[in-house]
């Protein structure tokens, strides 16, 4: 894909015309046909898509749905004074616990915390990995994002979806958003009053990096959001327009679509 037509593709993503929030009694049936549906996230550190929409996934995995949640790496590189090893081992047993909080499944993209890449065969690597789990729905960092392995599995995920998946509909989520996450401007919402304590709790299973920290500023996130949506809290997307068919607005209940 050349430069123009991958800045087409994100200026793409953003058009959109405001809609109302449907409500869930209203949703019975389109909950019904999202069983079935087979949801990948694509996070590249541990920790990331618990906080990042951890939310939806638990929606997602409450309807039914398989889950998998796809981390580029094993976070190698995150925890002070512990060598790569040793922090793999913590955090990928960090891992195991979040997920089994929100009810997902997990895998391991096999990057190195620090050091991704996006080379051709990186590329065609993670490529594979997706086609293999032949999701219909991909929830991906936003590719605008100051952390460079944020912006990489990003960049991955599109990549994969614009080359091999394209009938697969490709949102991206926020995390730290104003330090990390930037010029992000949702066009989907997820209502998450239901799921937000979960969440919390499947963030806060990665122990090591200390969310208490930093897990406030994704509270007023949620907040933000759902003031944004009309809703007590919320977690934004930003659908990739061209891609699939708007299978989170169209199957999630608790979305409101913005185009």
């Amino acid at each position: 894909m050349d430069r123009r037509k991958f800045i087409n593709c994100l200026v793409s993503a953003t058009a959109g015309s405001t809609a109302a929030i449907p409500t869930l009694g209203a949703q019975t049936e389109a909950a019904s046909r999202s069983r079935g549906l087979r949801v990948v996230c694509v996070g590249a550190h541990p920790d990331d898509p618990e906080s990042g929409c951890g939310g939806t996934l638990r929606l997602y995995a409450e309807q039914g749905c398989k889950v998998t949640v796809v981390y580029l790496t094993r976070g190698e590189a995150g925890i002070r004074g512990r060598s790569a090893t040793e922090a793999a081992t913590t955090r990928s047993a960090e891992c195991e616990a979040a997920c089994q909080v929100l009810g997902v499944e997990h895998t391991f993209a096999g990057q190195i915390d620090g050091a991704t890449e996006i080379t051709p065969e990186r590329a065609s690597d993670f490529a594979k990995l997706l086609i293999k789990l032949t999701p219909d729905v991909v929830l991906a960092h936003w590719p605008l994002d100051a952390h460079a392995d944020h912006a990489i599995a990003g960049n991955l995920a599109l990549r994969a979806c614009l080359s091999q998946l394209p009938e697969t509909s490709l949102y991206f989520f926020e995390v730290y958003t104003g330090r990390q996450t930037l010029n992000f401007h949702p066009t989907d919402y997820v209502d998450i009053h239901s799921s937000r304590e979960i969440k919390k709790r499947a963030t806060f299973a990665h122990a090591s990096q200390n969310p208490a920290e930093w897990y406030p500023h994704h509270e007023k996130m949620e907040q933000f959001r759902g003031a944004e949506a009309g809703v007590s809290f919320a977690e934004g997307f930003v659908r990739l327009a061209h891609l699939g068919k708007g299978v989170v607005s169209r199957l999630l209940p608790p979305v409101r679509n913005c185009g």
